[in-house]
């Protein structure tokens, strides 16, 4: 199930990618009935998964990566039926596509016995949870900043053509770019705060010079910056939206990068 769900979330990517080439709506529609299809088969997927394993499954790399990718895909479908910007589908989606194809390559079996006793820990399901959850509004807000900043190239560069209209307008994706991080902020905040609860208990010391912690603390303090900008400074436009861009970039460093350094972090 789970390669046909991957190649089916292929074409719908590329579906988007030639409705966005070419402005095909039949391609849009499409893609959109193939998105649906793989939004079903991952949530039985999932589903058969977590009878399988007894547990919520978030807890394993695989199962990381994976749940990030649904929670993708079912924003996607919610925003292509309420507000029709067909492109942000588009970007959102190819960010998905990469986790769920990442993923292929991770471990699929059931966490190590010496692992298992710790990995019961509600504080850790807990930390886990908020986390993924606030990397899917980061993604969003991501998504939304992409838009604006292609826009405001094809603008400054004169390219005018239909294409635009189904950007949205710059304060619509302003906006929603910040409204997005100020729901992933806090609930990243909180995430880390779980992890380290749970990594005290568990460790009876935090190590602060962990690669892993320090990259996280770096992503709160950047997305923490572009809130700062946009709240106290009120600054507006281009300039801030690529410090929201940035702020993505480093999220995905601390993701992925950093977890071949730390020697502390459990997935190592």
């Amino acid at each position: 199930m789970y390669p046909i769900t991957v190649i089916l979330y292929s074409f719908s990517v590329l579906g988007y990618f030639i409705d966005f080439l070419f402005n095909n709506r039949k391609a849009n529609v499409v893609a959109f009935w193939l998105l649906s299809i793989v939004w079903s088969l991952q949530t039985v997927y999932f589903v058969l998964r977590a009878l399988e394993m007894g547990r919520f499954p978030i807890v394993t790399p695989f199962e990381g990566l994976f749940f990030y990718a649904w929670s993708l895909v079912t924003i996607s479908l919610v925003i292509n039926l309420k507000f029709k910007v067909d492109f942000l589908i588009l970007v959102m989606n190819v960010v998905g596509f990469s986790m769920m194809t990442i993923s292929l390559f991770k471990p699929h079996t059931e966490v190590p016995a010496y692992l298992a006793s710790m990995l019961q820990s509600e504080l850790l399901v807990l930390h886990i949870s908020f986390i993924l959850i606030s990397y899917t509004a980061f993604t969003l807000s991501f998504s939304f900043s992409v838009l604006y900043v292609l826009q405001h190239q094809m603008l400054k560069k004169k390219k005018w053509s239909k294409r635009l209209e189904r950007f949205g307008s710059f304060p619509f994706l302003e906006r929603f770019s910040f409204l997005t991080v100020s729901v992933g902020f806090p609930l990243m905040l909180i995430g880390v705060i779980f992890g380290f609860v749970w990594a005290s208990v568990e460790n009876d010391t935090l190590p602060w010079f962990d690669v892993k912690i320090i990259t996280s603390i770096l992503t709160l303090i950047v997305y923490g910056a572009y809130l700062y900008q946009r709240v106290v400074n009120y600054k507006r436009g281009y300039q801030t939206i690529l410090l929201n861009v940035g702020a993505f970039l480093v999220l995905l460093i601390n993701y992925f990068l950093s977890g071949q350094y730390s020697s502390f972090h459990i997935w190592t």
